[in-house]
């Protein structure tokens, strides 16, 4: 087809609009001024990417994905960022003096005579959408590059600190707009939490500074520009105005707290920063302000283990402990237990460090160690609240686990979290700690161990049929004996564009539940080892980390490979 052809009689003969549909979208386009493609699209008539085959196809041009290629980076060093940025365009292809690049708008004569005046060569032209071009151009330039391109440009005084005292409550999408080291830092906060992304991490080194994101449990370096490491004061600098922290002092670890408003979403920031050989280090946790609580059906818990929590937190007293490394989701089951029995009729107390939710109806307590309030104190003053139900951030020492059990024992139910690698190993930590036997075994009513897994991409996942071999090795032989090894169909990470090519998206729970009955009882006032109390738990029912993990592999939810990683054999 060629450009005397209409886009709506590309879009009617291929069957993707009818004519009723191209009839509004024409009445709409008269109105708004807006081109016919635009208006489909926002009307809901047509995908984007039809609208642009039919484009490319009406004036004979090639439609391009750039997500399904890999440009060359000696392609993509031909055109500036800040010329890409501004003309909505990346190059992909070079071959026989001929630069080939993406663009929104082929028609668009001014931009490519421009280029060609730049390059000093012949210049042609492939569609592809907006949203590709910019995933692109921060793939290949790097998060801000346009940003570090005009800092390196206008400024050399790195240190002037001068134009970065804007206030910190401000909305982020209003800051973005002078090119700095305030828009910079803005670019890399919004960059992660679209990504999904829980903490963004500063890690300087002797010539570059390396910027990774944490999502969904894995790090990820993001591609920054190199120019980077020369702003790596101005950019410290900056995040302690923003956290109210001392910038002068450079030689000892800082902590602050950062409200932002993001897109009409309140996010909190927790930043921790620690001197380095070559500079300052920094870790950004990224919280979202009044975050929907997950309940308790939501975490991943498995029928039999979800009806006993739910009995366990029905109790009158009595401690339940959750245990696991720090970034595990100890918290968020903690919260959705509490969600779960927050009632008129309950007086629920809680003393955190930090507070990462809130709870309506709950009285949350922040822990200040500065001016001496700690886990211990705290909680003896909560004890004169006449609670029902009392939280414990954590138990990180003798005193604070000796009144939590002290509580338990006049009549509370306790939750708390303690950080051991399996569920038996937290009655011989408290032991171990100094609290008596007798006290653990008649105050613990159950220990929650859990980890955390990735889920497989419900879009690029792939089905395999494992061998025998590997069905035995991971320990599945109940399922070789349910099923032959054929008819078992496993699944495995691909990548595509909705996952960012990891092959995974969000998280699951994987858990591991001891309920202390009469004869792990007798164990814990023995003395008895972690491993010995381990092998009753099993005996009396417990399913292990690893076997509730494989559970989750054979209904397809997460990789074999994952399950390895967080879990020990």
């Amino acid at each position: 087809m060629k450009r005397n052809t209409r886009l709506g009689q590309i879009l009617l003969k291929a069957g993707i609009i009818d004519e009723n549909q191209l009839q509004k979208a024409l009445d709409g386009f008269k109105s708004s001024g807006q081109r016919l493609g635009h208006v489909l699209v926002e009307l809901g008539f047509s995908k984007e990417e039809d609208v642009l085959k039919a484009v490319a196809d009406q004036l004979d041009v090639p439609y391009i994905k750039l997500s399904d290629i890999e440009i060359d980076r000696a392609v993509i060093a031909k055109i500036p960022v800040k010329f890409t940025s501004r003309y909505k365009l990346i190059p992909f292809k070079m071959a026989n003096d001929t630069l080939t690049v993406a663009m929104l708008d082929p028609l668009d004569i001014h931009t490519l005579d421009d280029l060609r005046l730049l390059l000093g060569c012949k210049v042609t032209v492939a569609i592809s959408s907006e949203e590709e071009i910019t995933k692109a151009i921060r793939k290949y330039y790097g998060v801000g590059a346009e940003t570090m391109e005009k800092m390196v440009e206008a400024a050399e005084d790195e240190n002037d600190l001068e134009s970065l005292e804007i206030s910190a409550e401000k909305d982020v999408d209003e800051m973005a707009e002078d090119a700095s080291v305030i828009k910079f830092v803005n670019q890399i906060v919004i960059e992660a939490y679209n990504d999904r992304a829980t903490d963004i991490h500063f890690e300087p080194f002797e010539n570059e500074l390396r910027i990774r994101y944490r999502i969904d449990g894995v790090l990820y370096e993001i591609t920054a520009p190199h120019t980077i490491a020369r702003f790596q004061s101005a950019i410290v600098s900056r995040i302690k105005i923003m956290a109210d922290l001392n910038i002068a002092e450079k030689r000892l670890p800082q902590d602050g707290r950062i409200k932002l408003n993001l897109s009409n979403q309140e996010i909190d920031l927790r930043v921790a920063i620690i001197p380095t050989l070559f500079g300052e280090s920094m870790n950004i946790r990224i919280l979202p302000k009044g975050k929907i609580v997950l309940g308790l059906e939501q975490l991943g818990l498995v029928d039999v283990n979800l009806a006993r929590i739910l009995s366990l937190i029905q109790k009158p007293h009595g401690i339940v402990l959750v245990t696991g490394p720090t970034g595990s989701g100890k918290t968020t089951t903690l919260y959705a237990s509490l969600n779960k029995i927050n009632s008129a009729d309950k007086k629920i107390i809680t003393i955190e460090d930090p507070i990462e939710y809130q709870l309506r109806g709950v009285t949350q307590i922040q822990v200040k160690p500065k001016i001496d309030l700690t886990f211990a104190n705290g909680l003896r003053s909560i004890l004169r609240m006449d609670p029902d139900v009392i939280m414990v951030g954590e138990m990180r020492d003798f005193e604070t686990a000796e009144i939590a059990i002290r509580a338990s024992l006049t009549g509370h139910l306790v939750f708390s979290t303690l950080h051991t690698n399996d569920a038996p190993g937290a009655v011989t930590r408290l032991v171990d700690m100094g609290i008596e036997p007798f006290l653990v075994s008649s105050s613990i009513e159950a220990v929650l161990a859990q980890r955390l897994v990735r889920v497989l991409c419900p879009k690029c996942k792939t089905a395999y049929t494992p061998e025998k071999n590997l069905l035995k090795e991971i320990g599945l032989n109940k399922a070789i004996e349910d099923k032959e090894a054929g008819e078992i169909t496993l699944y495995k990470p691909r990548g595509c564009e909705e996952c960012m090519q990891t092959g995974y998206r969000g998280r699951t729970g994987i858990y591991e539940l001891v309920l202390l009955n009469d004869e792990i009882r007798k164990l814990i006032l023995e003395r008895t080892s972690t491993d010995v109390i381990k092998q009753k738990a099993i005996a009396s029912g417990m399913m292990t980390l690893r076997q509730y993990g494989w559970t989750k592999v054979l209904a397809g939810v997460t990789s074999v490979d994952e399950i390895l990683r967080v879990t020990e054999a």
